[in-house]
């Protein structure tokens, strides 16, 4: 969530409210590793495993709030036609090549060995936690027979090397053409740019196939007869994305709209991950792009399919000091979160003390103490004094007299939080963008202890009317400056301050049924018919306001040790 999920939807949430037109997909790649380690050790399917995750997934992101248009899965027929294409495709522009490799099988189980669940010691800088595809010490990408001691992270045994053939994206070959265009984006954060350009300095051809049961199957002959060869995750995942997009398109009744995003220079695609993602969003998937060039079904001659124009990359989140690892139960699931605490406080968290540029840690004590300290304190108390106030003392919102000069530059400071907020969050500064409007907050909250409204109502009520009124209106437009951070609790303030209509609504899931029967949901939501505007309130007297309640709940000191305790007793049953 620190890494795509809150920060993609900020951005997301940002732009509807410009008026801009949006397309937020993404979905479960389910072909991966953690679906077939899952499904060996409970004795499922593959397929019953990536269903479960599939409908956790999109309920976990329901209830934080994540608002895609199309979040699927990659085990739809749609997809499957969609990388298969590709696929086809790249193999007759000769981007993709045989070649034999060294693979890795379980002397256990005697499949496949994923490379991710595999672990060595990097050969290039001694990291000893390296991955059997990548080393997130020094970010060098490897192949499993690379890896010093390698061994099993399942079950530690000692992988065997067997030789075998496979197809590979020959990456090389567009080596010139991504340093190229990864130099000219110097607008991307300087971790992602010059990460980007020290992987095509060790570039070389990757393998898409594995000897696999579970996966796409390959559409090129000699490949195509083998039921004991698929295409391998990490290609089709990123495909995902053209997928879930043309799914999207068939559900508006119109096949062909995604067109309209990927075969359009004036559409801006931005990316969302963790560091360690980085080498599919600004080399592998970029390449794919260039291969496919206008071919294939859904190149149709209608032009290129388009390159990412950004990829926001965070660093890593660690939690309590130490890597999360879900195979030692040192982590936190949103569900678990979510079930005793709100969603609002978290989303705030992974923004404000979150890994936009650096690596950062959460903390059960940090997250109590922000929530206190910073969203209950400065933004909820300011609603709640504000709404408390008018409502008690005129149920509406007053008319107010002649404003002073201290009264404009109120408003006109928190007017100028639109533009700047804006230009923050749409150059992935959203730590900053977050911060900027906590602070226009504390100044009406500033406002509000100078000016005293509830004293003045008992000596001069017209100037007690006027300051309700202007900080009713910074209310409402900070509502609108929260929203993309905090869309629940300001769903709430503009329920409060008398509007209707959702300016942050509840997200649905959809039932798609496909030509062959089968059946699948998607996480969506009708944002066309939300109300609302990047700019500031124009909120006018006389509209009734609804009895305040709290936006957020204080949380006690004792939560941190709950916590930590839970923590402890997971670890320990592991």
């Amino acid at each position: 969530m620190a890494g795509f999920g809150v920060p993609s939807d900020a951005f997301a949430r940002y732009h509807r409210l410009k008026g801009n037109d949006v397309l937020m997909v993404s979905g479960t790649d389910e072909h991966g590793t953690p679906v077939m380690v899952a499904a060996d050790g409970e004795g499922k399917s593959y397929a019953e495993v990536a269903d479960y995750y599939n409908a956790a997934f999109r309920e976990d992101f329901r209830r934080l709030g994540l608002s895609y248009d199309c979040f699927s899965r990659t085990t739809t027929l749609n997809h499957e036609r969609v990388t298969q294409d590709f696929f086809k495709t790249l193999y007759a522009h000769g981007a993709i090549v045989e070649q034999t490799q060294m693979v890795s099988f379980s002397p256990t189980t005697g499949h496949t060995l994923p490379d991710r669940y595999i672990e060595g010691t990097c050969p290039i800088c001694g990291y000893p936690e390296a991955r059997g595809d990548q080393c997130d010490n020094c970010g060098n990408q490897l192949d499993p027979i690379d890896l010093v001691n390698p061994r099993s992270k399942i079950d530690g045994t000692t992988p065997e090397f067997r030789e075998t053939k496979h197809l590979f994206l020959d990456l090389p070959k567009f080596a010139d053409a991504l340093r190229h265009w990864i130099q000219k984006h110097d607008d991307w954060r300087p971790n992602v740019r010059n990460f980007s350009l020290r992987l095509l300095d060790e570039i070389r051809s990757r393998p898409i196939t594995r000897d696999l049961d579970w996966g796409i199957r390959i559409p090129v002959p000699g490949y195509a007869e083998d039921e004991n060869k698929r295409i391998y995750v990490w290609f089709d995942a990123v495909i995902g994305y053209l997928s879930a997009s043309i799914e999207w398109a068939a559900a508006t009744g119109d096949p062909e709209a995604w067109r309209d995003w990927w075969q359009n220079d004036e559409s801006l695609h931005s990316y969302f991950q963790g560091k360690d993602n980085v080498v599919f969003h600004t080399v592998i998937w970029p390449a794919m792009l260039l291969g496919y060039e206008q071919g294939g079904e859904y190149g149709a001659g209608k032009g290129p399919l388009q390159l990412p124009d950004n990829v926001f990359a965070s660093e890593f989140l660690g939690l309590e000091g130490k890597q999360f690892s879900t195979s030692r139960q040192h982590s936190i699931y949103i569900r678990d979160f979510l079930d005793r605490y709100d969603p609002d406080p978290l989303r705030y968290y992974l923004i404000a003390a979150g890994p936009e540029t650096q690596d950062t840690d959460f903390t059960w004590a940090e997250f109590v103490r922000r929530n206190n300290d910073e969203v209950l304190a400065n933004w909820g108390n300011l609603v709640n004094r504000t709404l408390t106030s008018a409502h008690r003392n005129f149920g509406v919102v007053p008319e107010p007299g002649e404003l002073t000069a201290e009264d404009g530059a109120l408003l006109d400071g928190v007017a100028g939080g639109f533009e700047t907020i804006g230009e923050h969050i749409e150059n992935g500064r959203f730590r900053a963008a977050l911060a900027e409007a906590m602070r226009l907050a504390s100044t009406v909250n500033t406002y509000m202890s100078d000016q005293a409204p509830w004293a003045l109502v008992k000596t001069d009520k017209d100037r007690a009317a006027t300051v309700l009124f202007v900080a009713l209106r910074a209310v409402d437009s900070l509502k609108t400056i929260f929203t993309p951070f905090l869309p629940h609790t300001s769903q709430v303030v503009h329920e409060l301050l008398g509007h209707e209509g959702y300016l942050a609504g509840p997200l649905v899931f959809r039932e798609v049924e496909e030509e062959d029967g089968r059946k699948h949901e998607i996480l969506t939501g009708d944002y066309r018919s939300w109300v609302g505007s990047w700019e500031p309130s124009d909120l006018q007297p006389g509209q009734t306001l609804q009895e305040p309640r709290q936006l957020f709940k204080k949380l006690d000191d004792s939560v941190v040790e709950e916590e930590l305790a839970r923590m402890r007793e997971a670890a320990d049953a592991a």
